[in-house]
C-alpha cells in the first residue's frame, strides 16, 4: 500500500522532471546570447563577438533538422534547432545594423573633420552576398544578405539529403557533420581572442553560460542515448569552452601587447 503510494507521487514528479528537462534543451541554448545581445544594443558595438558564431550554429543547425528527416531523435532537440535559427538571425540583424551604422559614423566624422571644403560625406562601401568577393564573406552591409544565404544554403543541402535520404551512410555522415559543426561553435570566438590578445567586448556570461549549457546537453545526450555523434561532439564542445575560460583568466592576469596586422581588405572582417 505504502509502495503504491510513493508511486503515485514519484510518477508526476518525474513527468515534471523529463518536461523540465526538455524545456531546458529546447530554450537553455539561447539563454547565453541574451547578455551579448543587450550588451551589444547598450554599447552599440558589436566588435568583440564574433559573427561567425552565428554562422556556425546556423549550419549546425540546419543539419541537425536535415538529420532528423533520415533519423528521428528526441523532438525536444528537432525544436530546439528551430529556435537556435531564429535567435541566430536576430543576433546577426543587431550585428549588422550597428556595424554599418558605426562604419558610417566614421566616415562622417572623418569627413567633417577634413578641411577640403570639395569632400562630401560618402557611404561606406556596400557589401553584398551576390558579389561573390570571399574577402567580404559573412560582412555584408545589409541583413538581407545573411538571409539569402541561409535560404541558398538550405535549399542546397535540402536537395542533396533528399536525393541521399535511402543511404544510411550519407545520413551518418550527416548527422556527424551537424553536431562536430556545432562543437566548434566556439573556435571563432577563440580564435578571435587569440588575435586580440583580449576577451574585452566578449560577454563573459555568455561563455560561462555556454560551458554549463554545453555540460548539461552533454550528459542529457549520454542518459536519454542520443545518438553517439550528439555525445562525442558535445564533449569536445565544452572543452572548447573551457579554452576560452582560460583566455579570459590569461589576459585579465596577463595583458598582452595585441599583435599588428598588416591592412588589407580581409583584415576588416569580424572573424
Amino acid at each position: 500500500m505504502e509502495a503504491d503510494g510513493l508511486e503515485w507521487l514519484l510518477v508526476p514528479v518525474h513527468q515534471l522532471v523529463s518536461w523540465g528537462a526538455a524545456g531546458a534543451m529546447v530554450f537553455g541554448g539561447v539563454v547565453p546570447y541574451i547578455p551579448q545581445y543587450r550588451d551589444i544594443r547598450r554599447t552599440q558595438n558589436a566588435e568583440g563577438f564574433s559573427t561567425y558564431v552565428c554562422l556556425v550554429l546556423l549550419v549546425a543547425n540546419i543539419l541537425r533538422i536535415l538529420f532528423w528527416f533520415g533519423r528521428r531523435f528526441e523532438s525536444p532537440l528537432l525544436w530546439q534547432s528551430i529556435i537556435m535559427i531564429i535567435t541566430m538571425l536576430l543576433m546577426l540583424k543587431l550585428c549588422t545594423e550597428v556595424r554599418v551604422s558605426n562604419e558610417l559614423n566614421i566616415k562622417r566624422r572623418s569627413f567633417a573633420a577634413a578641411d577640403n571644403k570639395d569632400e562630401e560625406i560618402k557611404t561606406p562601401p556596400k557589401r553584398s552576398y551576390l558579389d561573390f568577393d570571399l574577402n567580404y564573406f559573412w560582412h555584408w552591409s545589409k541583413f538581407t544578405d545573411y538571409v539569402q544565404c541561409v535560404l541558398t544554403f538550405t535549399g542546397v543541402t535540402g536537395y542533396i539529403t533528399y536525393l541521399w535520404l535511402d543511404s544510411s551512410l550519407f545520413v551518418e555522415t550527416l548527422g556527424f557533420l551537424a553536431v562536430f559543426t556545432e562543437a566548434m561553435l566556439g573556435v571563432p570566438q577563440l580564435y578571435r581572442n587569440y588575435q586580440n590578445r583580449s576577451t574585452e567586448g566578449m560577454s563573459v556570461k555568455m561563455v560561462l553560460m555556454w560551458t554549463s549549457g554545453d555540460t548539461f546537453k552533454t550528459v542529457y545526450f549520454i542518459l536519454n542515448q542520443a545518438p553517439f555523434q550528439f555525445s562525442i561532439c558535445g564533449l569536445l564542445q565544452v572543452f572548447v569552452d573551457i579554452a576560452i575560460l582560460l583566455q579570459v583568466y590569461l589576459y585579465s592576469y596577463y595583458p598582452q601587447k595585441p599583435v599588428s596586422h598588416t591592412a588589407h581588405p580581409a583584415s576588416t572582417k569580424a572573424l
